[in-house]
């Protein structure tokens, strides 16, 4: 396991590596502080984290195959189940492309609202850190986020998730003062 942070030039420097061994075009969303360091709202994220269709996952895993030992971790989710969490159908709808010289992969980020509602599920000390900078970077709104963390599945311990957007919802939000 990986010691080092990793910036958005390293990645797109791993990405390019595998591209190369790509055999057709595939689509890759980008999730959790991946997704952030792409969207420049963090300057580093621990590890890699990639959501794929399951035929996409598996020409990107062959691709990995053909590169030489790179030492990065990387966390595999498939079809919008991300952790605990399952987004909804339209979440690929809404992700932000990432502009690169790619020629066989399409690079996108969760939306940032996604990535809020999927770092909700565990909201450890990282992801309370990395919905603040969502939150401050893309001036995200607490209905935004009440709204979408509705529509999360949790797998699990449904009153986890729902504890944890309350405790959000009550917590990230600027209350406004009356005039």
């Amino acid at each position: 396991m990986q010691n080092e942070t990793i910036g958005k030039e390293k990645l797109l420097g791993f990405l390019m590596q595998a591209d190369k061994m790509l055999a057709g075009k595939i689509r890759v969303n980008a999730v959790g502080g991946t997704g952030l360091t792409l969207l420049n709202a963090k300057d580093t994220t621990k590890d890699i984290d990639f959501d794929f269709s399951k035929e996409d996952e598996k020409e990107f895993k062959k691709a990995l195959s053909r590169l030489p030992p790179h030492g990065l971790r990387i966390d595999f989710f498939t079809d919008g189940m991300i952790f605990s969490q399952k987004l909804p159908k339209d979440y690929e709808k809404h992700c932000v492309p990432i502009k690169t010289n790619l020629k066989n992969t399409q690079l996108f980020s969760l939306n940032p609202i996604d990535i809020i509602a999927t770092k909700i599920g565990r909201l450890n000390d990282r992801d309370i850190e990395d919905i603040r900078a969502c939150i401050e970077k893309f001036r995200i709104t607490k209905k935004q986020v009440e709204k979408r963390g509705k529509q999360i599945e949790y797998v699990g311990h449904e009153e986890t998730y729902k504890s944890n957007l309350e405790f959000v919802l009550k917590n990230f939000f600027k209350k406004k003062k009356n005039p």
